[in-house]
Parts: C-alpha cells; sequence; structure tokens
C-alpha cells in the first residue's frame, strides 16, 4: 500500500492533529470521538441511524436518506467530513495492524497514555509458523489492544491490514508483509488473522474492522525503474485464478473480511481500483463482500493522473465508483464526485450505494451507539495494552517461526554450561527497530539478539559492520576476527533491514548487501568454536556458500522477529525451544535474478524459453532451500494410517465422458456434494527432546492443463514429547483440494492418479468417473 510511502506530509501533518481520534498537545488523549451522543444531546435520540433496536440495513437507510449529495461526497474519502446537524463527527478511516497497532496512517497514534503496543513478527515469519491457531491469536490480541487504545481516543476502528499477496518474487520489497509464495497458507493466515481481528460476541458486529489487501496480482513496488503506480501485470486466467486470487477469496467467504483494498497497478491494461468485473463482479458478486472497498492510497488519482486512462477527473471518479469502489484513501473523490453527478457521469445512487456500504461497517463497530467506554470492549484501556501474556506471545510466535536450514554435526543447540564466552558479531546482533519490520508500531520494549544472548551466557561483542549495507570503508575485520578466534563460539548476526527491502524499494539481486559474505568467511575461518550464522531477513539471498562451508555449523533463519526476537533467537541456540519453523518461500540462487524479470508475471515455467517458472509449485530450476525446508532438534516419522485409493466422480447421466475419454471434468450440478474423504496419520517423535513439527500435506495432479508440480492441500502443527506419537486427520475436500485451473480460468477435476506427499510418504489416489 502506498500509505507509508507517498509524499503526502503536508496532509499527514494536519492529519496527526485531526480531531477525530487525536489531540495535538502530544501528551493525553481526549477520549473517542463518536456519532450518537445521545446523553449530551437528546435531539440526536430522533434520527433513526441512531436507534440500536433497528436493523444494520434500515439504520444506513435512514441515514442516506438525511443527508444532501455534498454531505455524501464528503464519506467517500478516508477523512471522512463532520455533520454536526446530525451528531456525526468526521472519521478516519486509515489505521493499519500489519503485525501490531501501528502509527503508520492518521488514524492512530501513541502517547504517554499509550506509549506502545505489542509488536509482533513481521509477517512472513508468522507465517513461517504455519500454526493456523497462532493466526488468529495474534489477531485477536491486536484488535483487543486496537479497541483499547480506541477507548482513550488513540486509535480508530478501520485497519488496512492483513497484506495477502503472494511472494512470487524474491526481491519484491514487500514480501516481508507477506504470509509467503503459497495460495492455501496465504489463505489459512488471511482468515485467521482477519478473525482474530474482527470476531466479537455477537456475530453481526464487528470487535475492528480488516482490510485484505492489496486486490489484485500487485506485487512489483520500484524495480529497476517499473514503479508500482504506473506497472501493467499481465497475468493469464489462468495464473490469476490458480495463484493470486484464492487468498483474496478465503479472505472474503471464509474470513468474512470487512473490507477489500484495490491496488495501484493494472492488470492486463485495466486499474484494478476502476475494474468492474474485480471489484462489483467478483468481490462483491461473487464472493457477497459483506463490507466496503477502498483504494490504495491515491490510487484513483494515479490512474487519471500517471496512467491517463481516463480524459477527465470526472471520468476517473465516475468509473472508479461504477466498478465497485466505496471509499478513496485521498481526497480525489470528495474533489470530483460532485462534478461527475452534476456532469452526468454518475447518479446520485450510485454514490449512495458506495456510502450505505461504508455506514454499515461503521454501524456493525458500533460507532452509531454511543458512548463505545459503556458497550462491549468499554472496559478496555492502557491496562491491556502490552500485557505480560501479550509480550510472551510476540515471543512465543518469533520462536514457532524461527527457521534451523543446516546444523552440522549437531552443532546446535548450545550448551550455557560449557560456553564461557560467546562471539556476537554482525550488523544485525544489537538490532532493534530492524526486528519489527515495515507497518510498524512503537513496541512495549526491545529484546535484541545481543541481549537475548547476554542473558543465557558471557558474550564479547564485535558488529563487524556498522550498517547493514556493509560497505567496503565499514568493515570492521580485525576485532571481529579477535572476538570469533577467542570464543567458544560465534553468532554472527547479519541480513537486511528497511534501507535493503521495504515498500517501494525492491532488490536487483540475490546476494547478501556489501560485504557481509566476506565477513561471515573470514570471521568462520579463524573461528575456534562452532559458526551460527543468523539471517535476518523478509526475502531470501543465495547464501549457497554458507550453506556448503565446512566452516559454518549452523544456519538460522530469523526474518523480522519483533520486539522479542533476541530472546526468541537464544532460546533456539541454547535449546530452550526446539526449533519447528518452515520456510514459507523458495529460496532462489542469484542465476534466477540474473535470468528472469521481475516484471514478468507467469507462474509455469516455458522450456521453449528457458523460463524456470515461480514458487515451488511450478519452478524447475535449482533452489538454495525449497520452500517447507526447516530443521529440529530431534527427528519425525509419518505413518499412513488410512486413506482412499480411489475415489468416483458422480456425473449426470448421459455425460458425455462416459463415452469419451476425458483428462478432466468442470465442477458442475452436484457431483462435488459431500465429495470428501480423510486422510489418517500417525506421527513419531523418534528422538529424545520434546518439539512442534508442522505435518504437510501436498498432492502432486495429474499433468494435465500445466497443473503444478504439486501443491499444498493442507498443514498442521502438532506438539510432541520425547519418543511420543501423536494422531493428525486431514479432510480432503475433492472438488477444493483436487482441482487444477485449466486454461481459461475455469476449475476441473483431473482425472487419474493423484500422489499424495507427507514428508517422504507417497499415496497413489486415483480420480474416476
Amino acid at each position: 500500500m502506498g500509505e507509508a510511502s507517498k509524499s503526502h506530509l503536508s496532509d499527514l501533518s494536519l492529519a496527526l492533529c485531526f480531531v477525530c481520534f487525536l489531540c495535538c498537545d502530544g501528551v493525553s488523549a481526549q477520549g473517542p470521538i463518536f456519532a450518537c451522543d445521545v446523553a449530551s444531546n437528546r435531539s440526536l435520540a430522533g434520527f433513526g441511524f441512531c436507534n440500536v433496536s433497528w436493523g444494520t440495513k434500515q439504520r444506513v437507510k435512514d441515514l442516506v436518506k438525511r443527508l444532501t449529495l455534498q454531505e455524501k461526497v464528503g464519506f467517500l474519502v478516508n477523512k471522512a467530513t463532520a455533520v454536526p446537524r446530525l451528531g456525526i463527527p468526521s472519521y478516519e478511516w486509515w489505521s493499519e495492524a500489519l503485525h501490531g497497532v501501528s502509527y503508520v496512517g492518521p488514524g492512530t497514534r501513541f502517547s504517554t497514555l499509550v506509549p506502545g503496543a505489542t509488536s509482533f513478527p513481521q509477517v512472513i515469519l508468522t507465517a513461517a509458523s504455519f500454526n493456523a491457531t497462532l493466526f488468529k491469536a495474534i489477531g485477536k490480541v491486536v484488535s483487543t489492544e486496537a479497541r483499547a487504545m480506541h477507548n482513550v481516543g488513540l486509535a480508530g476502528l478501520t485497519y488496512w491490514s492483513p497484506n495477502i499477496n503472494i511472494f512470487r518474487d524474491p526481491r519484491w520489497g514487500r514480501g516481508q508483509e507477506t504470509p509467503g509464495e503459497d495460495p492455501v497458507l496465504a489463505s489459512k493466515y488471511a482468515t485467521g488473522y482477519v478473525r482474530g481481528l474482527q470476531e466479537a460476541d455477537d456475530p453481526d458486529k464487528l470487535k475492528v474492522a480488516a482490510c485484505c489487501k492489496h486486490y489484485t496480482a500487485y506485487d512489483v513496488d520500484n524495480w529497476q525503474g517499473v514503479e508500482r503506480y504506473t506497472f501493467n501485470a499481465k497475468v493469464t486466467k489462468q495464473d490469476l485464478d490458480d495463484t493470486f486470487q484464492p487468498p483474496f477469496k478465503s479472505c472474503v467467504i471464509d474470513g468474512n473480511v470487512a473490507s477489500v483494498m484495490c491496488s495501484y497497478n493494472q492488470v492486463n491494461g485495466v486499474p484494478t481500483c476502476a475494474d468492474k468485473d474485480l471489484l462489483a463482479g467478483t468481490v462483491r458478486g461473487d464472493w457477497k463482500l459483506h463490507g466496503y472497498i477502498v483504494s490504495d492510497c491515491d490510487s484513483v488519482n494515479e490512474l487519471y493522473n500517471r496512467q491517463h486512462y481516463t480524459k477527465t477527473p470526472e471520468d476517473a471518479a465516475a468509473i472508479t465508483i461504477l466498478a465497485g469502489l466505496d471509499l478513496n484513501c485521498g481526497t480525489f473523490l470528495s474533489d470530483h464526485t460532485l462534478a461527475a453527478v452534476q456532469g452526468g457521469k454518475l447518479r446520485e445512487k450510485d454514490v449512495d450505494k458506495a456510502i450505505a456500504n461504508n455506514f454499515a461497517v461503521l454501524l456493525r463497530l458500533g460507532f452509531f451507539d454511543g458512548d463505545p467506554r459503556k458497550l462491549p470492549y468499554g472496559d478496555l484501556g492502557p491496562k491491556d495494552v502490552c500485557t505480560a501474556a501479550n509480550q510472551e506471545l510476540a515471543r512465543e510466535a518469533a520462536g514457532q517461526g524461527i527457521v534451523l536450514l543446516k546444523n552440522s554435526e549437531g552443532s546446535l543447540p548450545l550448551d550455557p554450561k560449557s560456553i564461557s564466552s560467546l562471539a556476537v558479531i554482525g550488523p544485525n546482533a544489537n538490532a532493534t527497530f530492524t526486528m519489527i519490520g515495515n507497518y510498524e508500531g512503537t513496541p512495549c520494549k526491545y529484546t535484541t539478539p545481543l541481549q537475548g544472548l547476554a542473558a543465557k551466557v558471557k558474550i564479547v561483542y564485535a558488529p563487524g559492520c556498522a550498517k547493514v549495507g556493509c560497505a567496503g570503508n565499514d568493515l570492521q575485520l580485525d576485532s571481529a576476527k579477535a572476538a570469533a578466534a577467542a570464543a567458544d563460539a560465534t553468532v554472527l548476526v547479519v541480513g537486511a533491514d528497511q534501507t535493503i527491502e521495504r515498500e517501494s524499494f525492491d532488490r536487483v539481486d540475490l546476494l547478501l548487501p556489501g560485504q557481509q559474505t566476506s565477513l561471515i568467511t573470514e570471521v568462520a575461518e579463524v573461528s575456534k568454536g562452532p559458526v551460527i550464522l543468523v539471517i535476518m531477513s523478509g526475502g531470501p539471498f543465495d547464501i549457497s556458500f554458507a550453506k556448503t562451508s565446512d566452516d559454518i555449523s549452523s544456519i538460522l533463519w530469523v526474518g523480522y522477529p519483533g520486539e522479542a526476537g533476541g530472546a526468541a533467537i537464544a532460546d533456539i541456540i541454547f535449546g530452550y525451544r526446539n526449533p519447528s519453523g518452515r520456510l514459507p518461500v523458495t529460496w532462489y540462487p542469484q542465476s534466477f535474478a540474473d535470468s528472469v524479470p521481475m516484471t514478468d508475471m507467469r507462474m509455469r515455467p516455458d522450456p521453449s524459453t528457458d523460463y524456470p517458472g515461480r514458487t515451488y509449485r511450478f519452478y524447475t530450476g535449482d533452489a538454495v532451500y525449497e520452500f517447507g525446508d526447516g530443521l529440529s532438534y530431534t527427528d519425525y516419522t509419518h505413518h499412513l494410517v488410512k486413506a482412499p485409493k480411489m475415489v468416483s466422480i458422480p456425473l449426470e447421466e448421459g455425460h458425455s465422458c462416459y463415452s469419451q475419454r476425458c483428462n478432466s471434468v468442470d465442477l458442475a450440478g452436484n457431483a462435488c456434494d459431500g465429495l470428501a474423504f480423510d486422510v489418517h496419520l500417525r506421527v513419531q517423535n523418534s528422538g529424545g527432546m520434546a518439539g512442534s513439527h508442522t505435518v504437510f500435506l501436498f498432492s502432486t495432479p495429474p499433468a494435465v492443463h500445466n497443473a503444478p508440480r504439486k501443491h499444498l492441500l493442507g498443514f498442521e502443527k502438532v506438539s510432541l514429547g520425547p519418543k511420543a506419537a501423536g494422531d493428525v486427520v486431514f479432510k480432503v475436500d475433492v472438488c477444493k483440494d483436487l482441482s487444477v485451473v485449466d486454461e481459461l480460468g475455469n476449475r476441473k477435476l483431473a482425472l487419474g492418479s493423484h500422489v499424495l506427499h507427507v514428508g517422504s510418504l507417497k499415496h497413489s489416489l486415483s480420480l474416476k468417473i
């Protein structure tokens, strides 16, 4: 989203003093601002939209009919205008909660009253936990802290999170914000986190309103001069429906999200915020969105002024509202919609429809129900932010996500009793702000890697490079090598930060920044004891040199691990936690970046041009590490207890496939009703250390319609004691899980042999008619 990087500084400065939720003294809050304050103004009791006994639709209808056209236009933008005559204050829609309540966006801020909020790991690391229960638990904590801040006037109720775009290319600066490259993982993350944010005791209400973004096929920010604001993503119908759309579909249908945000880019020549098929047709029509559609910030302005998609600004206002846009982040619709209506390009009832969707969400949030401190969640306040339990969950989340990629000869865990000194080296060794990634808020506190390790053993610290960029004149080798040569073990903490990968800044290669590789290799060569390499980053790196080096004993990827990252890293290194994270993305070699343009949106390989494809589902080249890779301090085995060998697909009498050979069949009629089966597994911890283990169920479909090489059907995380065993059951929905998307974007069931994979287990299943 362009919220953090667009040049809105003057607008943001004004917004920081916005009366809706903030006060300008920088010290204390004034309390929540809300509509229908009947206690202070009895005349408001006569308005139907203030009547809590009425249904949402009835209240929305009453409110809309009371507004003038000029007033209505004021509700089409994020900084919604006040209507004093109706007792409606201004409302700021733009708040963020990607991995904790954020200060990005003018709807939320911190003060001495609430100086910080729990900062969970950046999403890519939480996704690496492959724990759907954790996704929801984090969302619940974030929404509780958001409500608590709202009750003291510091936060809004509408949060433009999560980012569920597919991490298609390893160079993408915003991949860190996403759940990774797999549509099933992204879908489960979207559903879990959104439910955690939104679910209230009353199913018709919202705790806070989430927003799934950026719809759709958005994953180029700024690569070699190609900017997201004008990029035309050329996407096949097959790739769109097979890869890019599933997380958004799940977010709307399974997560019941309150909002979807359309992106800056065009898809096949049409700006997403002006695409009626994508918005009104798919999101609201096919998927039945119960909420509002919002633009990325200034994207309506961009499609007019930079993409030159319409001739006039009134045309741009009209085409986006008619496409299904309800809310504009920015001022474009408030500036030009009135003229669009007056010019006959738009009808007032089209504006009514848009603002009705916005009002319905505010009503579900209780914004028109009176003082929120007297409503559900009204007892929440500063005492409920940064609680010990919330901070412990941040540490737990980081611990569950950290991935052990290499562990030669059982080098880890280290025994703190046998370590008299530990060398801690690297530009991220004492990281604070770097640990929380982007779309951040002020954390409760920081525990740096240096602090986390120092809490266990005596350390010697040498940064090696003062900055992550590690330029040649920044390299401090002598002190780093001396520390490693004298210590019993060495921990090197390297990787990236927001100067390397961020919004509006994509990488051009997959190598570690600057002289980091030299720092690692030279320190490892002289180290007296085992060398543990810790990569702190959102995106992957080509670290083939470290993977194959005998001088580097172990490798950990820790993402951007949040406020408690240092404690979580130490927990893993010293064996207080058994690592269980698994990679949510493929780690490609540098040769991929050398040969594949980031702007090539094709997922599937093209052997005729040596195009290797993208993500584990289609990529045919060599990988440094694979999607799902991750080691443990113990070993796990899988045993297939029960799974069918054949499933019959019931087709209607006279179907053409009864008389001719078919490779696939359409998902039509009643063929899918109740068509499901269970896969029963027994999982054994064969080692002597307790741990958690992610069980993946993959499928390789028949080779029809350029189907994926394999794709994830589901995952479950189980915790097992030493030598203990447990049962895992996957319910497979045949039409949903075993279908493939054909060249025209239609889902079909591929007939023939499907191979199910669980670890090294393989089981053939035949789909027949």
